[in-house]
């Protein structure tokens, strides 16, 4: 007897897991790494240990309302991640500020390899992170959900549960605001799958 069928999208995954709870945490396995990276991004490592576990915990419970209809869990957990970051955007925008002043990020000094990198990276983080600072939360979650974690319009509107014409408009807004900030002519425009 070779038991239940492999589920092979999320929604079936969600939804066997009602039944049987130790399924959850394959979606844990698909998805932590990608909302740790973004809540690391947006938050710092240690607060992103704290938000990635949130997140699945918060999932967990909730799982009974997840469309299961869906096969694809990653915007519902973004979704979810994006509101505890929100929780946290004084953090966030106090970080930022800092980075700001400083020009240090250590979180993207860890991931640049060579030294000319970061040296280029440098005198760019300060201003841009001034930018996102200025930012509306609503604003820079849908900017940042675009950049940093490489969802698609309609999966940034699932996992805000806004209209993806507002996730065009805000997107917009947000790279106009941040080009403005960073001395960029603000009628300039960038292909549209450019993040920033």
């Amino acid at each position: 007897m070779t038991g239940p069928p492999e589920p092979s999208e999320d929604g079936d995954l969600v939804a066997q897991s009602l039944e049987e709870p130790e399924l959850f945490a394959r979606l844990y396995d698909r998805y932590a790494p990608d909302i740790h990276r973004y809540a690391a991004r947006r938050l710092g490592a240690g607060a992103a240990d704290d938000i990635t576990a949130e997140t699945f915990l918060v999932a967990f419970r909730i799982r009974g309302r997840y469309d299961t209809g869906r096969a694809h869990a990653r915007p519902w957990l973004y979704g979810i991640a994006a509101n505890l970051i929100g929780k946290q955007r004084r953090a966030e925008v106090r970080g930022l500020r800092a980075l700001a002043r400083t020009g240090h990020d250590p979180v993207a000094e860890s991931w640049s390899e060579r030294a000319d990198e970061r040296i280029a990276a440098g005198t760019a983080q300060a201003p841009l992170a001034g930018a996102l600072a200025a930012l509306s939360a609503g604003d820079r979650h849908v900017l940042l959900l675009v950049a940093w974690a490489d969802l698609t319009y309609p999966e940034v509107a699932e996992a805000l549960g806004i209209p993806v014409g507002t996730v065009r408009s805000r997107l917009n807004r947000a790279r106009r605001k941040v080009r403005s900030a960073l001395g960029a002519d603000p009628a300039f425009t960038l292909d549209p799958t450019e993040a920033i």
